[in-house]
């Protein structure tokens, strides 16, 4: 991505209502996805127009509560996080990953093809670019690069909006990875509410997010609005109530600290957390055999290390009981991960707080751990 220098004083844009910005979009991409209020959750859908978005839903979130309600703003984006993460669009639950048929008397084994897909997502959030920046090390950072991650990931156009309304359970004021985009979109957008309804002041982060905002021929933003605009995500991590220790990592050491298996009484093992973070990235492999018996195809899906089967080597997991499997998911995520990819696997988006069905507070259980840890450094 090329990314183009913008001057704090002048190079932002007004733009009143989204119908020309998504009219564009939908002219330009494939597909355009943005959140979408379907069976009473916010979730990352195809769109059409401006009228696909939510208008003046709030949400309320707290360890296994998620639940939206309606407000009387003209805002789009005044809700945090749902389920859905940038994951999903790159690395999507199921990917295809090789066929196999008989042909002339000979197993023939074809590839799968991964075209890159023209795509644009609005309303994305800063913690989930700076996730779709941590996921794509994990995929493309090596020897080994995976073709449909970088076909995906290539093929997509961000546009993101600061986040003005986080959840109760966001901390990614305290991991660095917002409320506000730094980096990594094509365009940035704050909303604000005025007297005459939501505006929103723009941001290039990339040349073709230029060109776009260029081909819009929108006016600048005026210097108020620009003041507010800056001052709205500040507010927002401000009101931020959970952070993590900064010896978090030293988790990974203290493999025999008892609370492992007070979280392992609570927890289910039932992968929720690894579901909805926007980082994790484990696989499994799944053959589907034709009725007919003369092809195969091998897909890769999502797994989660809190899966018994997931650890099996042999004839037995590995990690057998919940207390081996919820260390590693932490140990791994907040420790050994900046062992192999040199930062935290951590965004602070706070999903896997919210979807837990019991309400584990990861913050929670690392301050629990940590404690000691600092005291005998």
């Amino acid at each position: 991505m090329d990314l183009v220098q913008t001057d704090v004083a002048t190079d932002r844009w007004v733009l009143r209502g989204l119908d020309r910005l998504i009219e564009a979009l939908v002219g330009r991409f494939d597909e355009v996805i943005g959140p979408v209020v379907l069976d009473g959750v916010v979730r990352l859908q195809p769109i059409e127009s401006a009228d696909d978005l939510p208008i003046g839903i709030a949400d309320e979130q707290a360890p296994a509560t998620y639940r939206l309600r309606r407000d009387a703003s003209a805002l789009r984006f005044s809700y945090g996080l749902g389920p859905d993460s940038l994951k999903s669009l790159v690395h999507p639950p199921r990917s295809p990953v090789w066929t196999m048929r008989r042909r002339d008397g000979s197993l023939v084994v074809d590839a799968a093809h991964h075209p890159t897909h023209e795509r644009a997502v609005i309303g994305a959030r800063a913690c989930d670019i700076d996730g779709l920046r941590v996921l794509e090390r994990t995929q493309t950072g090596g020897d080994h690069a995976d073709p449909a991650f970088r076909a995906n990931r290539n093929g997509l156009f961000v546009v993101a909006v600061d986040c003005t309304h986080p959840a109760p359970t966001c901390f990614c004021a305290n991991t660095g990875t917002g409320p506000s985009a730094r980096d990594g979109h094509d365009i940035a957008m704050t909303e604000l509410e005025t007297r005459d309804g939501a505006v929103y002041v723009l941001r290039a982060g990339s040349e073709r997010g230029r060109a776009l905002i260029d081909e819009l021929q929108l006016e600048r933003a005026s210097s108020e609005l620009i003041r507010r605009a800056a001052r709205e995500p500040g507010v927002a991590a401000r009101g931020q109530p959970r952070s993590l220790p900064a010896n978090a990592p030293l988790i990974a050491k203290l493999a025999e600290h008892p609370q492992w298996d007070d979280v392992a009484e609570r927890c289910l093992a039932c992968g929720n957390c690894t579901a909805v973070c926007p980082t994790c990235f484990c696989t499994d492999m799944e053959d589907v055999v034709s009725l007919d018996g003369d092809g195969a195809t091998r897909v890769r899906v999502w797994d989660t290390c809190f899966s018994m089967e997931f650890s099996r080597v042999g004839p037995a997991p590995i990690r057998g009981s919940v207390t081996e499997r919820y260390r590693q998911w932490l140990s791994h995520k907040l420790g050994t991960w900046h062992d192999q990819f040199g930062e935290s696997g951590c965004v602070g988006c706070g999903r896997c707080i919210t979807w837990c069905p019991v309400g584990i507070d990861l913050t929670a259980e690392i301050a629990a751990l940590a404690a000691p840890a600092e005291a005998a450094r």
